[in-house]
């Protein structure tokens, strides 16, 4: 049986967790049991003690190769065994969609098929020169479901997305940034640099302010705005009256950086 703690490490250093694919010689390809242990992971991170941000990468130079389609004979073999499947695969993505810390994914390699999907269900995507994505469905004869369209399609725009599913290829860095499926491109150094220092930044504000706008702008994005009316003015409420919101008027008026607790 599979080492799941070994092949998907978390490390949180100064408010900042780190969540690294680590089946290298698969290039990250996840299997059945990893989708469940990365919505376990991202759900986790909504505790009150939980990181200030965190970022997605893979080990061994790749972010992700997608699914991992070895063991499709055994776990996706029918429609019955693949609506289980999805089911597991959709969880781990809503889990790093809906997470409310920033999410961030690092992405040096390839970035494909369900290692894409994951890598759009972030905040931020960021890459390097090695960086290469896209999704393989059309090769694969798969139809990819509405929650990894509807991100990809949120991303990149209708004609993009056509573009990418379509083809079915790789995109290069250039490509990947001028499609929109890159928000930042590392001009040095690796996009694992580049997200801890993106990350640090992020994580200095406060927090009930950063999950606050989190959940307003998805909502507004996905048209659930006025469905979730009364928890949007639950987390507008709760950073009125949180310690931070006090912390913050002092520290502007006392011009010193201020000191956020996410209470």
């Amino acid at each position: 049986m599979a080492n799941l703690a070994a092949e998907i490490l978390v490390k949180t250093v100064e408010g900042i967790a780190t969540v690294t694919l680590n089946r290298p010689a698969k290039r990250n390809a996840v299997s059945l049991a990893m989708w469940s242990r990365l919505a376990e992971i991202f759900s986790d991170f909504g505790r009150q003690d939980g990181p200030r941000a965190a970022i997605l990468t893979g080990a061994g130079g790749h972010f992700c190769a997608g699914a991992d389609i070895s063991e499709f004979p055994t776990v996706r073999a029918n429609a019955a065994m693949g609506k289980i499947y999805e089911e597991a695969a959709d969880a781990a993505t809503r889990a790093v969609r809906d997470c409310p810390v920033p999410t961030i994914a690092a992405i040096s390699g390839y970035a494909m098929g369900g290692g894409c999907g994951l890598a759009l269900a972030c905040d931020f995507r960021i890459g390097d020169a090695s960086a290469r994505m896209g999704i393989p469905a059309a090769r694969l004869g798969i139809v990819y479901g509405p929650l990894d369209c509807s991100l990809l399609l949120r991303q990149v725009g209708l004609s993009n997305a056509k573009r990418i599913l379509f083809s079915g290829r790789a995109f290069d860095v250039e490509d990947c940034r001028q499609l929109g499926l890159l928000d930042m491109v590392s001009e040095q150094g690796s996009a694992l640099e580049a997200a801890h220092a993106f990350a640090s930044d992020l994580s200095k504000n406060a927090p009930l302010s950063l999950a606050g706008a989190k959940l307003v702008l998805e909502a507004l994005s996905s048209g659930t705005a006025e469905g979730r009316a009364g928890e949007i003015e639950t987390a507008i409420a709760r950073a009125m009256d949180s310690e931070d919101y006090r912390e913050g008027a002092s520290a502007f008026t006392e011009k010193r950086s201020p000191r956020f607790l996410g209470r």
